[in-house]
């Protein structure tokens, strides 16, 4: 059954990849998670699927999304409290910038295939994280989501790492499939 849009909903910014850049919304429905939606796969949260220009990159755009997020919450009933932001890519590492230079904004983060400035990754040891990468990853090395996991867990943080074995580029299919990732998004506590 569809949701119903007057309780408060936790809300998800998903962050896509450089081939969905430019000014045409058909092609954020291309992968990932808005793939799933626009094939009927429902939430019980507001997704906002932003699309960034071409060739520009999420990295320095947490003024813009913060921007954008603020007319969701305007809005909709959104709950505050339970924002979390997941990207694939270029939107993976828009997902480790956004949660550096918007601090304390979301409730999750979930990087895919994505990494960050190691220097920073003390900033980030309150910061509830799930990354996600393929160990056959050539376009965006695995160690840019393991030393940011690792560093960030190296100042007592509390990142996690799903590393898919057989996965090269493409670890957003077995992570938006996954219903426990959802779960962990969309769950009513921090812990």
């Amino acid at each position: 059954p569809p949701v119903e849009m007057s309780a408060p909903l936790p809300c998800i910014l998903f962050l896509h990849g450089s081939g969905e850049r430019g000014d045409d919304p058909a092609l954020l429905a291309v992968q990932a998670l808005p793939k799933y939606l626009t094939a009927g796969y429902e939430l019980p949260a507001i997704v906002v699927c932003p699309q960034c220009p071409e060739e520009e990159k999420w990295y320095d755009k947490p003024p813009m999304l913060e921007g954008i997020l603020q007319d969701v919450c305007a809005r909709y009933p959104v709950d505050e409290s339970r924002l979390s932001v997941t990207g694939i890519s270029m939107g993976g590492f828009g997902t480790w910038q956004c949660i550096l230079d918007l601090p304390g904004r979301f409730f999750r983060a979930a990087p895919i295939c994505g990494g960050g400035p190691v220097e920073r990754a003390g900033e980030l040891k309150a910061q509830p994280i799930w990354a996600f990468h393929g160990a056959l990853d050539k376009a965006v090395l695995p160690e840019e989501s393991l030393h940011m996991v690792s560093k960030v867990n190296g100042f007592g943080g509390n990142a996690r790492l799903t590393l898919y074995p057989h996965n090269a580029h493409d670890a957003w299919t077995d992570t938006y499939s996954d219903p426990q990732v959802y779960a962990w998004l969309l769950q009513h506590t921090k812990a």
